[in-house]
């Protein structure tokens, strides 16, 4: 069984964990990290989240990730292979279904690091949907208590009209 989904208020903390994750992982894959994000809800000022630090790098080649697999591991990062998501390398940090950091690598400017810049900055930018999305999130956590599957899956409408506003924003087709 999951671990109870809470939602818990922003914190600040957020934001210095992932400076200080964002400096070991840069000691250990700078040579193909062009980028290094913080996405995901802990990365929105003002937004309510599940307190797992979400991160992404960018590469050129994801073929290449699998030679940091092990140097990874030694600050406690494990990969966790998901054949449903063949541009994404994940590791995850923290116990099985309790992790405190998720680590996405993605081809660097593909659609999925696209769509998670987007994502989040969209809700930088416009509060009103950064209170609507977490009123959401509240909502989903009391109906979807101990289901990440089914609260994730219920999240994803709201996210797909986020990212289709934020392409239309910037002009994209």
């Amino acid at each position: 069984m999951d671990k109870q989904i809470v939602i818990e208020k922003y914190t600040s903390d957020w934001a210095l964990s992932f400076k200080e994750e964002k400096e070991l992982l840069k000691d250990i894959i700078s040579d193909i990290a062009i980028s290094i994000e913080h996405i995901g809800s802990t990365s929105v000022k003002g937004l309510g989240a599940k307190p797992i630090l979400d991160i992404m790098i960018g590469v050129c080649n994801l073929e290449e990730v699998g030679g940091f697999i092990e140097l990874l591991s030694n600050i406690g990062y494990e990969h966790v292979f998901h054949k449903e998501f063949p541009n994404r390398r994940f590791f995850r940090k923290g116990l099985w279904r309790a992790g405190t950091h998720h680590l996405h690598i993605y081809k660097y400017e593909s659609e999925e690091w696209n769509s998670n810049i987007l994502f989040r900055d969209y809700l930088r930018k416009h509060s009103d949907v950064r209170d609507q999305y977490n009123q959401l999130k509240i909502k989903l956590a009391q109906k979807y208590s101990f289901d990440r599957v089914g609260y994730t899956e219920a999240k994803a409408p709201f996210i797909t009209d986020v990212i289709q506003k934020a392409e239309d924003e910037r002009g994209y087709l």
